[in-house]
């Protein structure tokens, strides 16, 4: 029996990437943020309660490894945000994953991002980060992911980076490491729970009135329920095709930035958004703007496993 694949769960969150490594019985042997909150959640779920600020963390101090996975902060590169790039301290995190890359030298990595990496600063940003992994000896393919391409309900692009090291002499083929596109799985309204009466999920008066002044939008209904998000007194877009729009870490700062069940009159419950994020029926997570948050900036679950299925085989097989 061959020897366990090692992974590292850098700016790890709820554990996304964990899920998904484990699942090809690889082990995890080092996991970090800094966010005290995600943090706890993280060792509620996996028992383990990850190391702080990673810029503070020598490499030494990290178990060697075969694998480093990193949804880094996305922030700076978002179209939500100022873009500011690398001028952001939240951009610079991507050299702690060159730093860590070129201490440890692992055979193999997965970084995800935000879809704006690829055009931020008229694409120089990006060209930047993968002449540092090619220098640092990897050979990687990228690619834009929608989750609702791999079966899971939203629309959800982000940017997808693999890479191993280029003395194992293996050509990496975009077609296997990443899923094709297939169909839909299952709706949002799978997932919505029309049993319980979720009184604090309930929204007010006037949000319930912003969107009734849009919802003339809706040209054509597919889907039992409608999704509004995006509400305001000027606008409101709306969903009735099953899909999910993005779930966003803007979920957390409140107001009406929870997608809106409109014939329940309630926003989506954690539970709801867990699910459309691909997480595992029994994950446990908190209540509130922080639960809200902590799953906006999260990662889309299936995507990895899937990446990380082929990857693992790959590793498994090579020689070295």
């Amino acid at each position: 029996m061959s020897e366990k694949l090692k992974f590292i769960d850098l700016f790890c969150g709820l554990g996304g990437f964990r899920i998904a490594l484990e699942k090809q019985n690889c082990t995890c042997v080092f996991s970090s943020d800094i966010d005290k909150s995600v943090a706890q959640v993280y060792e509620n779920n996996f028992g383990e309660y990850p190391s702080g600020d990673i810029t503070k963390i020598d490499t030494k101090d990290i178990s060697d490894f075969d694998i480093l996975c990193g949804g880094f902060p996305c922030q700076s590169f978002s179209i939500a945000g100022k873009r500011l790039g690398f001028e952001d301290s939240r951009g610079t995190m991507f050299f702690e994953i060159a730093r860590i890359l070129k201490d440890k030298s692992p055979k193999a990595f997965i970084l995800e991002n935000v879809k704006g990496i690829t055009n931020h600063d008229n694409g120089k940003t990006l060209e930047k980060i993968l002449g540092i992994l090619d220098d640092l000896g990897y050979t990687y393919i990228q690619n834009v992911i929608n989750a609702k391409d791999v079966g899971i309900p939203q629309n959800r692009e982000r940017w997808y980076c693999v890479g191993i090291r280029k003395d194992f002499n293996i050509t990496l083929d975009p077609k296997k490491i990443f899923p094709n596109k297939q169909t839909i799985l299952f709706s949002y309204d799978d997932i919505i729970d029309d049993k319980n009466n979720y009184k604090k999920y309930q929204i007010s008066s006037i949000c319930k009135s912003n969107i009734e002044k849009h919802i003339g939008k809706i040209k054509e209904k597919n889907s039992k329920y409608t999704l509004a998000y995006e509400i305001r007194p000027s606008r409101c877009q709306f969903k009735s095709d099953g899909i999910s729009p993005c779930l966003t870490a803007k979920m957390g700062t409140g107001g009406n930035n929870v997608p809106v069940i409109v014939e329940l009159n309630r926003k989506l419950t954690e539970k709801e958004c867990l699910e459309l994020m691909g997480y595992p029926t029994g994950y446990k997570i908190g209540n509130g703007a922080q639960a809200y948050k902590q799953i906006g900036n999260s990662v889309v679950v299936p995507v990895l496993e899937y990446i990380s299925k082929e990857l693992v085989d790959i590793l498994k097989n090579q020689k070295n």
